[in-house]
This record gives C-alpha cells, structure tokens and sequence, in this order.
C-alpha cells in the first residue's frame, strides 16, 4: 500500500508560481505511475498530468501544456508539479495520486492511491 501526502499549495497572484510536492510512503515508489489531478468547486475531477515510472515520460492536459511541468525523483520517493504562470481558472484543490499500471495514466479510475489534497488559489 502507498500513503501519499501532498504540500505546498496556497494563495497565489495571476502570472505567479507555485511547486506542490507529493511524498509516499512504502519502498516501491518506482513501480507507480503517478499523476496530479484537480477539482474545482462544483466540478468533477480532473486530469492535469501524469508521469511513468522512470521519469522520462510525461504528458499533460491541454489546458496547463506549457505551463506545468511534472518530475519524480525515485531516491526521495517523490514526485513534483512545478507551476508557472499560473490562471485563475488553475484554482482547485490538487491531488496526487498512485497507478499500479504500466506507463503514463490520464483516467482517475486507474489510479489505485489518492491523497488527501492542497489548495491552489490563484487571485486575478
């Protein structure tokens, strides 16, 4: 089982940054796929970006390309979404969670572990 904790999200100004971070527990990180997804206020879940087991693949909503940048790092069993010129409509709350499949996920059905959440508030 992965236990997975998100961090570093907050209130952040238009055109602004943010890095959020998701640790996990347990000693098989490497043998997840991961993705962030977000969800916000009256709206269903959704994809942002996922990234494989390695590292060397990712992909990305068409709404944050350019944008987001997604990296894992194995040793630290962690992984990261770096964002940058950030919109109002970025506000949601982010998640992390954990695949148990082979390569890059986009459904939120395949993915086995959620954490509990970070808030990104973007202010125009």
């Amino acid at each position: 089982q992965v236990q997975l904790v998100e961090s570093g999200g907050a209130l952040v100004q238009a055109g602004g940054s943010l890095r959020l971070s998701c640790t996990a527990s347990g000693r098989t990180f490497s043998s997840y796929s991961m993705g962030w997804f977000r969800q916000a206020p009256g709206k269903e879940r959704e994809f942002v970006a996922t990234i494989n087991r390695s590292g060397l693949s990712t992909y990305y909503a068409d709404s944050v390309k350019g944008r987001f940048t997604i990296s894992r790092d194995n040793a630290k069993n962690a992984m990261y979404l770096q964002m940058n010129s950030l919109k109002p409509e970025d506000t949601a709350v982010y998640y992390c969670a954990a695949s148990a499949y082979f390569g890059p996920r986009y459904s939120s059905t395949d993915y086995n572990y959620w954490g509990q959440g970070t808030q990104v508030t973007v202010s125009s």
